[in-house]
């Protein structure tokens, strides 16, 4: 009986061994948890105030697609050109989203922005960004002024319609199925119209238009059609690139122009966009704040 006991014993200790072992392997077989989409917002645009309506879109992607967001600020001020704090983010991010007007960085910051944009990662711009950086003359960075949105965007600061004029908005109609496209209607922007036709660098994919009302340029409608693309897609080193030349802070009270953006930025990113389009509503109450004093600059 003993002898019984105790093989009975040995055999119950090895069945357990081997059931710690097995589930130990399936532990280890287990999938890991999903990392969270990093997506670093840099500002720095001293006229559409960026630093307010940058910060709303993060929210929104944070608490509703469960993404990873980071901010980076021109310092002391919006209009410092010559300090964003922050970048050190873009080290780990998975996609950069860039709101800058005429910035002037040292080495150190400018090159955290190159280094990612050449890394073939994806890229959101708006606005501004068509002019991003404005170095001197003499600066060994004065390239940069127009060859980097140009090739990375498409297009560099060309002009604009007026300060005056404000942008209707349309769905081009040979791309409205796009997945950025979804649940945006046509609406009327208070971003007046940048010129930036012809695209260049590599085919775009244009996804919205955009008519002047009251351009200054109406004598010159030749040579600045008053119809402009205003949101479109391409590539830059294998990586997706979404950009829309709209931003003024009053847009984003419109549901279409959060809803464009939530969709470019998901897009960006390889996520799925819903079928209705991305749920944009602001996680706090959105009060479009006063822009600077827009007469004076382009």
């Amino acid at each position: 009986m003993r002898l019984t006991i105790r093989l009975g014993l040995g055999a119950a200790v090895i069945a357990a061994v081997a059931a710690f072992n097995a589930a130990t392997a399936l532990v280890a077989q287990a999938p890991a948890p999903a990392r969270a989409a990093h997506v670093v917002f840099v500002t720095g645009d001293d006229e559409y105030r960026s630093e307010i309506t940058m910060p709303m879109i993060a929210a929104i992607l944070e608490q509703r697609y469960g993404v990873r967001a980071s901010i980076a600020y021109a310092k002391p001020i919006p209009q410092t050109k010559d300090n964003i704090e922050g970048l050190e983010a873009l080290d780990s991010a998975d996609l950069l989203v860039l709101f800058t007007r005429f910035r002037a960085l040292p080495d150190d910051q400018l090159n955290r922005i190159l280094t990612y944009v050449d890394s073939g990662k994806p890229v959101v711009g708006l606005r501004t960004s068509t002019h991003a950086f404005l170095y001197p003359d003499g600066s060994p960075h004065h390239a940069l002024n127009d060859s980097f949105s140009r090739d990375l965007f498409g297009q560099k600061w060309v002009t604009h319609h007026g300060n005056t004029s404000s942008t209707t908005v349309a769905v081009h109609a040979a791309h409205a199925a796009h997945p950025i496209l979804r649940g945006v209607e046509p609406f009327a922007a208070r971003s007046w119209l940048y010129h930036v036709a012809p695209l260049s660098g590599g085919p775009s994919t244009i996804l919205l238009d955009g008519t002047s009302v009251n351009s200054r340029l109406t004598a010159k409608a030749d040579q600045f059609p008053p119809v402009q693309p205003v949101a479109w897609t391409r590539a830059h080193k294998g990586a997706r690139v979404f950009f829309t030349t709209l931003g003024h802070p009053a847009d984003f009270a419109q549901p279409s122009m959060r809803r464009l953006l939530v969709n470019g930025i998901l897009w960006a990113l390889g996520r799925d966009v819903p079928t209705g389009g991305a749920d944009a509503a602001p996680v706090e109450p959105y009060t479009a704040p006063d822009s600077f004093d827009l007469s004076k600059v382009p």
